[in-house]
């Protein structure tokens, strides 16, 4: 009876090895499987279209969005931005040409869908902006070069996307709460900047926005807190004609990493 009663012991025991050094392995294989980016990129999307609702972004027909995007309004923010992936280093997709579609789901939306393709480079990180308005959705789409710095600074870009209906969006300044400076300057509609690096954690950050060359203040930013060692892209966005209402104008702060 001992040394059946060991005998199941032991058996057990070796069950229990058995079950654990399965349950390891599986762990290890995702973790590599996690790390390995020398097939695929990086893409974050950014939607800034003015009253859009319902966005869902599809690449190569599968949709990978989970949460409608919109831009949601507000009476004191005006319409806010939505990000994809809302948090994360952004949406990874196989490396290549992509065929990438954002569209509203409703039957009845006067919204068009936006196609188009992009290629993407392994190990490289994407930004795509979607911004106009929902009877004209645009894109445009940009590396995201991504260097985490040696110190404790971050780094910042700056995109102006705000609509104007038949006219173009002038050029903005941008102002640094926290270092009470110009940080950037003639930043046109639809470009995106380079990185520049910033000090983070500075008492009283946030960002204005101002119509370039003049002291005319567009939109600011409430208190934004910029940890180190990361990257940040600030938009202006929503209807630059809009000071008040539905679509009001106004600034966005995102990471990128």
């Amino acid at each position: 009876m001992n040394r059946l009663i060991n005998y199941s012991k032991l058996f057990s025991a070796l069950l229990l090895t058995v079950m654990a050094s399965s349950c390891t392995k599986t762990f290890d294989e995702k973790i590599v499987l996690n790390s390995d980016f020398s097939n695929s990129s990086v893409v974050q999307v950014f939607l800034a279209t003015v009253g859009a609702s319902r966005n869902y972004v599809h690449v190569d027909g599968a949709v990978v969005t989970g949460a409608a995007l919109n831009t949601t309004f507000s009476s004191t923010s005006g319409y806010t931005a939505s990000l994809f992936p809302a948090i994360g280093v952004g949406h990874r997709v196989p490396s290549g040409l992509r065929s990438i579609l954002v569209r509203d789901t409703l039957s009845t939306t006067t919204q068009p869908q936006l196609n188009f393709a992009q290629n993407m480079q392994a190990g490289l990180y994407y930004t795509t902006f979607v911004y106009d308005t929902i009877t004209a959705v645009k894109q445009k789409t940009v590396q995201t070069a991504i260097e985490v710095p040696v110190d404790n600074s971050c780094r910042i870009r700056f995109a102006n996307f705000a609509y104007n209906g038949l006219a173009l969006t002038p050029a903005v300044d941008i102002i640094s709460l926290g270092k009470n400076e110009i940080v950037a300057t003639n930043v046109r509609y639809t470009d995106v900047t380079n990185f520049i690096v910033h000090p983070s954690l500075l008492a009283g950050e946030g960002f204005q926005i101002r119509e370039a060359g003049t002291s005319n203040i567009l939109a600011t930013t409430t208190t934004t807190s910029l940890v180190p060692k990361r990257s940040y892209t600030i938009v202006y966005r929503g209807s630059h004609r809009a000071t008040s209402g539905t679509s009001t104008r106004a600034v966005s702060v995102f990471v990128n990493y």
